[in-house]
């Protein structure tokens, strides 16, 4: 499974999103918003499965963490640029 899909998984799994497959989610779509529609509930519930699931570390309330959210690819970029 690539990342953005396990990422895309995870934001299903964590968020209890019971109507909405992998294919639903757009990897370049805004998360919160217009896109898929998350609030900052999800966003901090997203927040803690990502640290859990990928270890990495996330600054509370930075406008980086706030770009890495964005999207699922650019999740994505932030997991990969913390593995190294």
């Amino acid at each position: 499974m690539s990342l953005e899909n396990e990422i895309k998984q995870l934001i299903i799994d964590s968020l209890d999103l019971e109507d909405v497959t992998i294919d639903d989610i757009d990897a370049e779509a805004a998360l919160f918003g217009e896109g898929l529609g998350l609030d900052s509930i999800d966003a901090l519930e997203l927040g803690l499965a990502i640290k859990k699931q990928f270890d990495v570390k996330i600054e509370a309330n930075s406008e980086a963490t706030k770009l890495h959210f964005y999207s699922v690819a650019s999740l994505a970029s932030f997991v990969k640029s913390q593995r190294v």
